[in-house]
């Protein structure tokens, strides 16, 4: 189960909270070429649009920088995706991503080849949601391979375009948004929160699992019969099976949502 008092400890303390300080950024040009290059490694973080254009909060902030970390720990290549928003406010604190690409609206102009991608930033319903969905496309397009696609829950942020009034907690979540963005201006610039906020608000793995459903790439449209598909919350040890396959030999394409990847570098 996910604990209540945890998320609820950890919501409001980012709300309550002075906002992070402005950084610099990472005042860099994408690359040049219009060319698609090829990643491939056994493992790939991509980082969408981690700017204070879309998440003015910095709610995604700790978590991408902790994931890129990561990643430099463990030794596999970063790739960041630019928009042609502000440069100087992109807050990654790492500066010297293998790959930085130009992508307007959360497109992959990359073929990323890996058994493990992780994905840190982005709008949830929006940018990331194009990343997401290029990831599992290229993948239906190559000989059936197993993939696990990793979203760190404090790495993402969302405007709760996914909630439904019919959700037993719809209105916790319209009164958490209301205190975030007091006194804040409307529209796509503030109202955002992190997906580990949102779960601090579902506070159940069963609630928790049938939202992040909604979140995921239409994978039907991309993988054949032939493959097993699972969403997982592996803080909890819960996954459900969204589509069965055929047998102990089906690959597999795992959807993973940890809270965060901070306690593994630890």
């Amino acid at each position: 189960m996910l604990t209540p008092v945890r998320y609820f400890l950890a919501c409001f303390l980012a709300v309550l909270a002075p906002p992070a300080p402005a950084l610099a950024g990472c005042q860099q040009p994408v690359e040049a070429g219009t060319g698609r290059p090829l990643i491939e490694a056994p493992r790939v973080l991509v980082v969408t649009h981690a700017s204070s254009e879309f998440d003015a909060r910095l709610v995604s902030k700790r978590g991408l920088d902790e994931a890129v970390r990561y990643a430099r720990n463990e030794r596999f290549p970063v790739v960041y995706l630019q928009d042609d928003s502000p440069i100087e406010r992109y807050f990654a604190d790492d500066c010297h991503p293998e790959h930085r690409l130009f992508s307007m609206e959360g497109e992959l102009n990359a073929d990323v080849v890996a058994r493990q991608v992780y994905l840190a930033g982005g709008h949830l319903e929006l940018c990331l949601a194009k990343t997401f969905g290029a990831l599992v496309t290229q993948l239906g397009r190559r000989p059936p391979a197993s993939m696990t696609i990793t979203l760190p829950m404090d790495a993402v942020y969302s405007n709760g375009r996914l909630v439904e009034e019919s959700d037993p907690w719809h209105a916790d979540y319209l009164r958490f948004m209301q205190v975030a963005t007091y006194g804040r201006p409307g529209g796509e610039h503030w109202p955002k929160l992190s997906l580990l906020e949102t779960a601090g608000l579902i506070r159940t793995d069963a609630r928790m699992l049938d939202y992040l459903e909604r979140a995921l790439p239409p994978f039907d449209r991309s993988l054949g019969k032939g493959w097993r598909v699972e969403l997982s919350l592996p803080t909890s040890g819960t996954t459900k099976v969204l589509r069965k396959g055929p047998g102990r030999g089906a690959p597999v394409l795992r959807f993973e949502f940890p809270e965060t990847l901070i306690p593994v570098i630890q």
